[in-house]
């Protein structure tokens, strides 16, 4: 049997997943298991920065939560579309250009809750929660309040007998006001990673890494997973970008 308050959460290593994690925490969820999902994405390096994500957690709340890494890559062939599974190179603008479009990844969302929810039926978990958050909504539809709903719909009466519903708490704040309340909770920002590009070190100018710099900027703090260096730089790419 389950209890109520049981929950999956998907981590992808970026500042909204990680945020999630101890907002989840913090509101008193058991955090029975992080799924992690490998699907061949050009920025794989966020399955490193996931992990390191899931060990502070367990150190910061004496907990041990459960990281699955999960390697679903062999779709790729068969999602190959855009910039981060095909091989269009990715977009330096922000996400309210229709050139961002190409980062769409076809139904990652529902490819990767659907896998979860059954994972949680699996080990008895109530919930599943996912870091969708309105910043997304001009690019990603699988983001939005309306999918969220239907999806949750459509997985409960799928696993009737052992119910489970989606979790999206951060599905109506910006990027800025998801990064005020992972503020509030001290989260290790300095762990995570959003570029697309996926290289050593972010580009600083793809639509991720500029709403990342964004999220900082409007929260007046530097992004601490950045040299003082590339801080000075992202905030003078962002700006560049504001003004085109």
């Amino acid at each position: 049997m389950y209890t109520m308050n049981e929950i999956v959460v998907i981590l992808s290593g970026g500042i909204d997943s990680t945020t999630l994690l101890w907002y989840l925490q913090a509101q008193g969820y058991i955090l029975k298991e992080a799924l992690t999902f490998n699907y061949g994405q050009r920025h794989s390096k966020e399955l490193v920065s996931a992990k390191s994500v899931v060990k502070q957690f367990n150190d910061s709340f004496e907990q041990n939560l459960i990281h699955r890494i999960i390697d679903i890559s062999t779709i790729k062939d068969l999602i190959s579309a855009g910039s981060l599974t095909g091989d269009k190179s990715v977009p330096k603008d922000f996400y309210d250009k229709e050139s961002q479009k190409t980062t769409i990844v076809p139904n990652r969302n529902a490819i990767m809750l659907s896998i979860a929810v059954g994972r949680a039926v699996t080990i008895n978990a109530r919930y599943v929660a996912y870091a969708a958050h309105a910043s997304d909504y001009s690019v990603y539809p699988d983001c939005r309040p309306e999918f969220i709903d239907k999806f949750d719909e459509a997985m409960y009466l799928g696993n009737l007998w052992t119910p489970v519903n989606i979790l999206a708490p951060f599905k109506t704040m910006s990027k800025t006001q998801v990064v005020t309340e992972g503020l509030k909770l001290n989260i290790p920002y300095e762990l995570t990673w959003s570029c697309y590009e996926g290289k050593e070190s972010p580009c600083l100018e793809c639509g991720t890494c500029l709403e990342r710099t964004e999220a900082f900027l409007e929260n007046q703090k530097s992004d601490p997973s950045l040299t003082s260096e590339q801080w000075d730089k992202a905030q003078k790419l962002y700006r560049k970008h504001k003004s085109e």
